[in-house]
């Protein structure tokens, strides 16, 4: 290992580990770096032409350090250069190199984006954590968000963008994207993505949220009276959606009740969508249409997934 320069080096006697660099070391620990760069690395240039390109595996936590902190390409260099802790994690001493250009970074994304591989590197994830012992069990909890969209027309195009609709929600309107997710009812790890327009109604997708094996599927109202499409997905599952309780200002206090003991199982979706939006900051798209967003998403909730399970994968590191 080369020997930090004054750059990277500190003497502050009294300094404190921040909530950030103890987040960066446990990210730099949980993350399958070769794995994950081994699905890159088939589409990342070699270098036979041109000046030689930045290190995949630096590259590929600049990307990341993008989706935990919601930073923009330009945003990503700029936070480089102004955070000690952030440049420690990427490998980079200012005293022997730069950081990577805001254009460097975009081109990374580019190709991530260009080759699919957002749902490759969610996969991949995912197979590691099954290769850990933290598997997808019989019980599946359906849900689905909304990433909100910039609805102004003040820009040039004059126009919003036409992959994102509108949709009411509580007597309020939304402009954006709906993120659908399908998670396990034990681990709330994440098995299931499905991107659409704010408008595509939740159960459309249902199908596409649930592995098959599942003996429970639990969602909110959203999702009654799909028990014939729940069976045709997953034969043996139960479904244990919440019904409607009110109807013309009559209370239907038993299912009101049962709907109050689903309740415990199906709140724990929330917890994920409480990572993927107050932790990772993802509640608005920066990219105009659906495919690169839905992109992002896959990645966040790939990352989501290993902070959801950190706990455990780290447990035997520090025994």
């Amino acid at each position: 290992m080369r020997q930090l320069t004054l750059a990277t080096g500190t003497f502050e006697t009294h300094r404190k580990p921040t909530r950030r660099e103890k987040f960066l070391s446990d990210m730099e620990k949980v993350v399958p770096w070769q794995d994950l760069c081994a699905v890159i690395a088939p589409y990342y240039p070699q270098g036979e032409n041109g000046r030689p390109p930045v290190g995949l595996q630096r590259m590929l936590r600049i990307y990341f350090l993008q989706q935990w902190f919601n930073l923009s390409d330009p945003g990503a260099e700029e936070a480089l250069y102004e955070s000690v802790s952030m440049c420690r994690f990427v490998g980079i001493d200012l005293g022997r190199e730069p950081v990577p250009d805001e254009t460097t970074i975009l081109k990374f994304r580019h190709l991530l984006e260009k080759h699919h591989l957002g749902k490759k590197l969610f996969q991949e994830v995912h197979r590691h954590l099954e290769s850990q012992g933290v598997k997808v069990t019989k019980g599946t909890i359906v849900d689905a968000t909304i990433i909100s969209a910039p609805s102004s027309t003040k820009n040039k195009d004059k126009a919003r963008d036409p992959a994102m609709h509108q949709t009411k929600k509580r007597n309020q309107w939304y402009f954006g994207m709906k993120a659908h997710i399908g998670v396990d009812s034990k681990t709330k790890v994440i098995h299931a993505i499905v991107a659409t327009a704010a408008h595509v109604h939740d159960a459309t997708v249902l199908p596409d949220l649930l592995h098959g094996e599942e003996t429970q599927v639990w969602g909110d109202s959203a999702y009654q009276g799909q028990e014939a499409v729940i069976r045709a997905q997953a034969p043996k599952a139960r479904d244990l959606t919440n019904r409607r309780y009110r109807y013309k200002g009559v209370v239907n206090e038993v299912e009101r009740a049962k709907n109050r003991v689903k309740s415990q199982i199906r709140s724990r979706v929330e917890h994920v969508f409480g990572v993927i939006k107050g932790v990772f900051h993802f509640t608005k798209v920066r990219y105009r249409g659906l495919e690169k967003n839905a992109h992002r998403l896959f990645v966040t909730c790939a990352l989501a997934n290993l902070y959801l399970v950190r706990r455990r994968l780290l447990r035997p590191m520090r025994a």
